[in-house]
């Protein structure tokens, strides 16, 4: 569609390729202070600490590979296929997890099963290990392989399953030969998704005293002030999270279903009776027991009966969370506004360029996007102060490093891949036609966005304002780095309680957290449940 070159237009091309800047400026700033590092320092890091790391993250992978493959996968076909009593109010059940961040999971499970807690055991001093982090990994990571498996079961035709019992396969051979593999993309896919969360965390895996790539970075610049060392582990990482997107990628291109609307497994799924049944509902309800409500309401009874001190402080801590988090969510979606629409008004090479680029931020930890943001910053704190020191004798002492703003901009490249994706899911919607007619009748791009587009794709929109409401709100990394002094928000109070062993103080900061997580949880079980009725 070729619309005429306003000003406004080149104001929008302008903020979309900002914002592919925003996200190419961790990664750039990361790979030079790596590649200016002394050769030495890798020498230092391989023979130290890096097969720690890679050791550790290997089996993390390994571990939440297979956990959520488990998880998933059966609940994902039982649900898709099968009918039997509670279906319907499992399936929404086995979402609830992607509400809870897995440092909270930890902190409960911990205070729960460890020496002292009301569930302590022989158990107790292997809580902190390797294998616990991957089980709190797997139980708050599985949704991702449940969503996209329950799609791809539900998109499958009825006949498939039909054409198993005509052969003289059991519903269960059905499933194993033909239905599960006609879903291995879309479960290779969430798998992935999984693994990109598993690299990225750093709260499990801190607190639980496991070293893996992410807490050595923190280490590294945090605790030591070393940028060269946390640079070169997370140049290593990149290598890591660059194969897993190509990985994605390549599994979600080979996603194809070939099938007609009124023979959807959705429409006649079997019948599941008696034992049959009973079973189905506890393969899909323990999953969410152990994932979401019993974590939740343990959480629930502490900060009711035993952590009543800590409310009085939440108040400012919530204020000052949702504050950011919605400074944050507009600003991240203004900017993937400008780049959805700039796409959709050119073809110009360098626009569909930034727009692959700005995918790239949500696959990259919290922890890469804070030091590779907080090193250019840092750098130009520096030359400002020497050069209103020299000039003009003025200590201007830090303008960027340690303010709000670098918390904003690493918020920024994190999550405008997930913000872009609901916006360009609203804008493809919208026929072109309309453009066209808009333009006819002398309206100017921005006038277009305003009065036409945003009117249209108000859903999208809000989706993407929520999403990046709820994804800042449980960053921890990004925060804990960038925050400024003496700032703090519920992720944070949450973490360093954890780190003083007040794990049952943590407990309010933690349901505040989860409680505001559920929001965009429902709201996507019933947007995936109108899309398949």
């Amino acid at each position: 569609m070729a619309i005429t070159h306003h000003s406004s237009q080149r104001l929008i091309a302008l903020t979309a390729l900002a914002v592919g800047a925003l996200v190419c400026l961790p990664i750039l700033s990361v790979l030079y202070q790596s590649f200016i590092a002394p050769t030495d320092l890798w020498e230092h890091l391989a023979s130290t600490v890096l097969g720690l790391y890679l050791s550790n993250s290997a089996w993390l992978v390994l571990g939440v590979s297979f956990g959520v493959l488990v998880l998933g996968v059966p609940t994902a076909a039982l649900i898709g296929l099968f009918e039997f009593p509670g279906r319907r109010w499992l399936s929404l059940a086995l979402l609830l997890p992607l509400a809870c961040p897995a440092y909270i999971l930890a902190y409960t499970y911990t205070a729960v099963l460890d020496v002292g807690g009301p569930l302590a055991g022989s158990w107790s001093g292997a809580i902190r290990s390797l294998p616990f982090a991957v089980l709190m990994l797997s139980l708050v990571l599985y949704p991702y392989v449940f969503l996209l498996a329950r799609a791809s079961f539900l998109s499958q035709s009825s006949a498939t399953l039909e054409v198993g019992r005509t052969l003289g396969l059991t519903p269960m051979q059905s499933l194993v030969r033909l239905a599960i593999p006609m879903a291995r993309p879309a479960i290779v896919a969430g798998v992935v998704l999984a693994l990109m969360e598993t690299l990225a965390d750093f709260g499990t895996v801190e607190f639980f005293g496991v070293s893996t790539f992410t807490t050595g970075m923190m280490r590294a610049y945090y605790g030591m002030g070393d940028a060269a060392a946390a640079a070169q582990l997370a140049t290593t990482l990149l290598i890591f999270v660059a194969l897993l997107v190509l990985l994605e990628r390549y599994s979600r291109r080979k996603i194809r279903y070939y099938s007609s609307a009124d023979s959807r497994a959705s429409d006649q799924r079997i019948q599941l009776r008696g034992l049959a049944a009973l079973v189905a509902a506890l393969v899909c309800a323990i999953p969410a027991l152990l994932g979401f409500l019993l974590p939740a309401g343990f959480m629930v009874y502490w900060s009711i009966a035993e952590a009543g001190s800590q409310w009085a402080d939440l108040l400012p801590l919530a204020l000052s969370s949702l504050v950011l988090a919605c400074i944050a969510a507009i600003s991240v979606v203004f900017g993937s506004l400008a780049m959805g629409y700039a796409q959709r008004m050119t073809q110009a090479p360098l626009i569909r360029f930034a727009g692959v680029v700005a995918g790239l931020g949500y696959a990259l930890p919290g922890t890469i996007i804070a030091i590779g943001v907080l090193i250019p910053l840092a750098a130009l704190d520096r030359t400002l102060f020497i050069w209103a020191r020299d000039w003009f004798g003025v200590n201007i002492g830090l303008v960027f490093t340690g303010t709000l703003a670098a918390v904003v901009l690493a918020y920024g490249a994190r999550f405008t891949a997930v913000s872009l994706g609901a916006v360009t899911s609203g804008l493809s919607r919208i026929k072109p036609s309309l453009d066209e007619a808009a333009v006819l009748a002398g309206y100017r791009p921005l006038q277009i966005l305003r009065r036409i587009h945003l009117p249209l794709m108000r859903a999208s929109v809000l989706t993407a304002v929520l999403i990046v409401f709820v994804d800042v709100l449980k960053e921890l990394p990004a925060t804990l780095i960038l925050r400024p002094f003496n700032f703090n928000t519920l992720a944070v109070r949450a973490y360093e309680l954890a780190g003083d062993e007040r794990l049952i103080d943590a407990a309010p900061a933690s349901l505040a957290i989860v409680l505001v997580g559920l929001i965009p949880v429902i709201w996507l079980n019933r947007s995936v449940n109108e899309a398949n009725r």
